[in-house]
């Protein structure tokens, strides 16, 4: 653990965590409410269908995640590519002008 690190306890779907991290408190705290919000919006819908293991929402919750994280690596990838597509026509742009005046 370094000096940076924290203990940071708290519980989800009835089970107490404990861990060290770095990561700040505000950080944390949106860290969990996102968790926490996926492993509610799962063992919400399945509470009319019947009770599901924790394990299972658990599991559920770290694909939605997993999932989101996926797709917002693909947007960031694409409007990577599309800025870059841009920088290098407006430099197209630039050369032509700057060739032209001298």
């Amino acid at each position: 653990m370094s000096e940076s690190e924290r203990l940071v306890k708290f519980n989800l779907l009835g089970q107490d965590y404990a861990f060290y991290t770095a990561a700040s408190e505000e950080e944390m705290n949106t860290i969990l409410s996102l968790v926490r919000e996926q492993l509610e919006s799962i063992d919400g819908s399945e509470k009319a269908r019947g009770t599901i293991a924790v394990s299972k929402v658990a599991v559920m919750a770290c694909l939605n995640l997993a999932s989101s994280y996926i797709n917002l690596r693909k947007e960031h990838r694409q409007y990577k590519d599309h800025t870059e597509a841009k920088l290098e026509e407006i430099n197209d742009k630039l050369d032509v002008v700057f060739s032209v005046e001298k």
